[in-house]
């Protein structure tokens, strides 16, 4: 089965320019994990619930010893305080994006998932995000493949009985 056949269409996407409020708002309102970032469409990064996990509004920011933050050097430092305090999405996205064609196989999408350790994979052609996968995505796929429920209960009986039934012609 190919990426096509279980993603998510049509995507929500946000502008790289929108505020993270808005960001925020949109993916509560609709009950999303995560949201591909376009500029003009292309897709040019993606913001997820774990982008707002360190930010200063609700005092989660990290926060390191003087010594450590010497030794990792002023460049992380200042990524970092501002994804904490970014105000604008292209500020707190992740940019290196994970993503997949829309022919990619589900084993290549669960192999990028559990690889990058990333929960969304977003379908790409042509430099625009055209629908997206997630773990939601494979399990309904899943249950389409599974038999219905009382299929297997059933069968299970028969060969519980069969077995019983052999065992007591048995001397």
């Amino acid at each position: 089965m190919q990426a096509e056949a279980i993603m998510t269409t049509p995507i929500i996407t946000i502008d790289d320019a929108a505020s993270v409020a808005d960001a925020a708002d949109l993916m509560l309102s609709r009950k999303i994990s995560c949201l591909p970032v376009t500029r003009d469409g292309a897709m040019v990064g993606i913001i997820s619930e774990g982008d707002f996990l360190r930010r200063q509004e609700l005092g989660t920011q990290r926060t390191r010893p003087r010594w450590l933050e010497f030794l990792i050097g002023p460049g992380k430092i200042a990524d970092e305080y501002v994804r904490a305090n970014g105000r604008r999405v292209d500020e707190v996205m992740t940019s290196e994006v994970v993503s997949a064609p829309p022919r990619a196989s589900l084993a290549d999408i669960v192999e990028l998932m559990s690889h990058h350790g990333i929960k969304n994979v977003p379908i790409v052609e042509g430099g625009k995000p055209v629908g997206i996968i997630t773990r939601t995505d494979l399990l309904r796929a899943l249950l389409r493949i599974l038999p219905q429920s009382g299929a297997t209960t059933a069968d299970d009986e028969l060969i519980r009985e069969a077995i019983v039934s052999e065992l007591q012609s048995q001397a």
